[in-house]
């Protein structure tokens, strides 16, 4: 029972450890677009965000966060092809990208693709060892969607 405080320091370390480490734990970029481009999305000016992340397409600076990006804000304009196009990209840049399989998993749902939406829960589940917010939040989603 001594051991139990070094113990419980360890798992803590370690959990601190895996979230600074985990893909997509620290935004990638981080310049002016970025800031600016969140708070477009905050205030869900979708075609102010698309401009600013477009921007980035067209310099060759893009990353999966920004195709990320790009996917929610055609989704807020109710593009969904469009959305799903930007999904895919992130997803084939980084694999892993916690926030767009959370994202292309809700969009599936808008158009009431369940079985998709699902593929994508599971493949957070596998990323997210220790379960993640976007796991949570699709979960959540999934569980409250009814078909129209």
């Amino acid at each position: 029972m001594k051991n139990m405080g070094v113990i419980m320091k360890f798992i803590a370390s370690f959990f601190l450890a895996v979230t600074l480490c985990a893909p997509g734990a620290l935004a990638a970029g981080g310049g002016a677009w970025d800031s600016a481009a969140k708070t477009a999305i905050d205030a869900k000016d979708w075609t102010g965000a698309i401009k600013l992340l477009e921007s980035e397409v067209a310099d060759n600076k893009a990353t999966a966060d920004t195709y990320n990006y790009l996917g929610f804000a055609y989704r807020g304009l109710g593009h969904y092809e469009q959305a799903f196009k930007h999904y895919a990209t992130a997803l084939r840049m980084d694999p892993e990208h916690r926030g767009a399989h959370e994202y292309v998993g809700e969009t599936y749902l808008v158009v009431g693709n369940l079985k998709k939406a699902k593929e994508h829960l599971a493949a957070l589940d596998r990323i997210c060892f220790f379960g993640c917010d976007e796991f949570y939040d699709l979960k959540a989603a999934i569980a409250a969607y009814r078909p129209k």
